[in-house]
């Protein structure tokens, strides 16, 4: 995905900083990004330190351009925040998380009319799937004696009916064979039931819940899920939503909202997030062990609050490694590295290297007679 970057609102000096990480950052994650004019631009940075920064700040926000704030305090109002002073490492780390917001949202509005157009679909398949059975139901025979239907009759009866038929004692040849065609009841197995209660990564991968809810926890703030379209709401920050991830949640734990409640609170708590960064989040928490080699398909998500991942991340864009070897080649925890590889499973960034199968052992022809001769 080709993405476009401008940069305003800053003095000379420091647009000649922005301009040269961002050269270098972006040759450090894949070249997809292209420096041009701010008013053609996807996404601006603004010096909001500067005089003129909110000022440009306001003008883009109004024209609902995504705006990155460069600034040196901790500020909310902006899309995006990239530390001042500039570095290329923070500049790569923001535009490789901005990739994976702008790749999620864009598959998740391409899936919305094909969902769309397949609902009619489903709904007559279903439909015609329900009058064949119907009529396969209507086509069923009767028993000879009595004459009761089956398909109109309740389980219950259906036995009184059967041990009517099989009372009298000189049974004719023709009711021998009714009594043949009488279906046997068996008993359905057992329903197969999921766990009660199960990690909020796990209802999250298995694509619920399917409905439009709200998480509350006494100490996070609220969270609202929409699974089904691949978003949340809620904090800018990861790392207070961790009580959600560490204890087992059930199905009532999740509150469903109509349109009405569903627009309010959602409007309140801010734009929409990819749901990746909720299943990235509960990998790197899930303290899954990890053993054997590991390599990294692509760049991947990273965090500004887990600034370390960046090294981590480099390392293992060099090749497969295990935990260890990166821990000493990034210099960080072990622990560390193996939080971001579970992360990194759960968005499928990492996935394992599979051991190559033995080699075959070579086949040595038999030797003929001369050759057994020579070996004397």
């Amino acid at each position: 995905m080709a993405l476009t970057l401008g940069i305003t609102g800053m003095e000379r000096h420091i647009e000649a900083e922005v301009t040269a990480a961002f050269k270098a950052a972006n040759a450090e994650i894949g070249g997809h990004w292209t420096l041009v004019d701010s008013e053609q631009a996807d996404y601006v940075i603004i010096d909001m330190d500067s005089l003129y920064g909110p000022m440009s700040w306001l003008r883009l926000h109004g024209l609902g351009r995504k705006v990155i704030g460069l600034t040196s305090v901790d500020r909310q109002q902006t899309d995006y925040r990239l530390p001042h002073p500039i570095s290329a490492s923070d500049l790569a780390v923001l535009l490789s998380e901005i990739e994976t917001d702008a790749s999620l949202l864009a598959d998740a509005a391409a899936a919305e009319p094909a969902n769309a157009a397949s609902a009619p679909a489903a709904s007559a398949s279903a439909e015609a799937a329900e009058t064949a059975e119907l009529a396969e139901m209507d086509e069923t025979p009767e028993m000879a004696a009595p004459s009761v239907a089956i398909a109109d009759t309740e389980p219950s009866d259906i036995l009184a009916t059967a041990a009517t038929v099989a009372a009298p004692a000189p049974v004719a040849e023709p009711q021998a064979v009714a009594d043949a065609a009488t279906p046997v009841l068996e008993e359905p197995p057992p329903a197969a039931t999921e766990p009660q209660a199960k990690p909020l990564l796990d209802w999250l991968a298995g694509g619920r819940p399917a409905r439009r809810v709200r998480l509350q926890h006494p100490d996070a703030p609220a969270l609202l899920l929409d699974v089904g379209n691949g978003h949340w709401h809620g904090p800018a920050a990861l790392k207070p939503l961790a009580p959600y991830f560490a204890a087992p949640l059930e199905e009532t734990d999740f509150v469903a909202l109509d349109d009405a409640a569903w627009a309010e609170e959602s409007a309140r708590l801010g734009a929409a997030q990819p749901l990746a960064r909720l299943l990235w989040l509960g990998g790197l928490l899930s303290g899954a062990p990890v053993a054997g080699p590991y390599v990294l398909k692509k760049w991947p998500q990273t965090e500004r609050e887990y600034p370390r991942h960046f090294r981590i991340a480099t390392v293992m864009m060099k090749g497969q490694a295990d935990a260890d070897a990166i821990a000493a080649a990034a210099g960080v925890p072990q622990a560390e590295v193996a939080d971001f590889i579970n992360a990194n499973l759960a968005t499928g960034y990492a996935e394992p290297v599979q051991a190559a199968p033995p080699p075959e052992p070579a086949t040595t022809k038999p030797a003929g007679l001369f050759g057994r001769l020579r070996g004397h």
